[in-house]
């Protein structure tokens, strides 16, 4: 699935398409030793010019099985990615991934509102009812922020040489939080993703 021209905003942030412009900021986050262990993955050592070449390839080929987003605040500066992926049309449900790359955006309520944001678009624009996560077990920092945004923690996964925690949402429960808070639930119905 692509992100096509979505723009979905949200009280910080904005989440928009992935632009060949994105690439430069992608490729210092995916070479940053920090961000590379918060996502339990090894840094990338691959030039700057390989590198976008896979990204402008990957850009042109759409999948039915995830959907990327750019994190903006809402003055424009890109400072992340969130994304989610393994669209499983059938069961009704997909994995959510997140990062926010620029540092300096930190601890202030960026990721929280782009998690927000996402599962909003996701619950209320796709027919998916299960969202879920996994979050590297000792980064209680994230931990806390998903848990913020109504995500439970299901329990411990190994995956490799790392425990992470599973946290799931369905749409149901955040329905009863949006209802319990007053919010107002935007509709629209599901926009190419099994519609």
């Amino acid at each position: 699935m692509n992100s096509g021209d979505i723009v979905v905003p949200g009280e910080r942030v904005v989440l928009r398409e992935k632009r060949l412009e994105d690439a430069r900021d992608d490729y210092a986050w995916r070479v940053d030793d920090e961000l590379s262990r918060l996502d339990a993955t090894a840094p990338i050592r691959m030039s700057f010019e390989e590198f976008l070449r896979f990204y402008r390839e990957e850009m042109g080929i759409p999948s039915p099985w995830s959907c990327r987003f750019s994190v903006d605040t809402l003055d424009g500066k890109h400072i992340g990615n969130v994304m989610f992926y393994d669209i499983d049309l059938v069961r009704k449900q997909a994995e959510m991934g997140i990062m926010v790359g620029d540092k300096e955006y930190w601890s202030q309520g960026y990721g929280t509102d782009a998690v927000n944001t996402l599962t909003t678009y996701v619950f209320t624009q796709t027919p998916i009812r299960l969202f879920y996560l996994h979050t590297l077990e000792w980064n209680q920092r994230a931990r806390k922020s998903f848990a913020k945004s109504g995500f439970r923690e299901v329990g411990p996964v190994r995956r490799g040489k790392y425990q992470f925690i599973r946290m799931e949402l369905t749409r149901d429960e955040w329905l009863v939080t949006q209802a319990a808070q007053g919010d107002h639930i935007p509709t629209g119905g599901a926009q190419g993703i099994g519609a």
